[in-house]
């Protein structure tokens, strides 16, 4: 199974850091190659490869990859320079920026989301609301 994407036939080679279940992260947190999160970092994560966040993984931080796929707890503003995967185990707590976004049943996001740096488009008002406003 591929590490950060199912159509990917990359290998292990290009993990760059994993964090381990047991392990916990405070303060910046830099890389420059793929990232694997299974524990807990609070503060701030950055790269600018893949970052895979795992099911039990928990971040307090503001994150931001090249590629991420959620499957753990994000509470923090999140910058994806490409696309971003929420799996149906994962719960986003901040705003997200991306060029593309993937959504699966059962992910929970509280936030807003801005694609390809353009905000989202509020809906039209509803009928109802225009006669109630009158």
């Amino acid at each position: 199974m591929a590490m950060f994407h199912r159509d990917d036939e990359g290998s292990s080679k290009d993990i760059e850091t994993v964090i381990g279940a047991s392990v916990k992260v405070e303060g910046s947190f830099v890389g420059a190659g793929d990232i694997i999160v299974e524990g807990h970092v609070a503060g701030t994560l950055k790269t600018n490869k893949n970052l895979r966040v795992g099911p039990r993984a928990v971040l307090k931080a503001d994150v931001e990859g090249g590629n991420i796929v959620v499957a753990g707890e994000i509470r923090g503003q999140v910058k994806c320079a490409g696309k971003i995967e929420l799996l149906p185990t994962a719960k986003i707590y901040g705003d997200i920026d991306t060029q593309t976004i993937s959504v699966e049943h059962g992910a929970v996001l509280h936030g807003k989301v801005t694609m390809a740096g353009q905000p989202m488009v509020e809906p039209a008002p509803s009928g109802k609301e225009k006669n109630a406003r009158s």
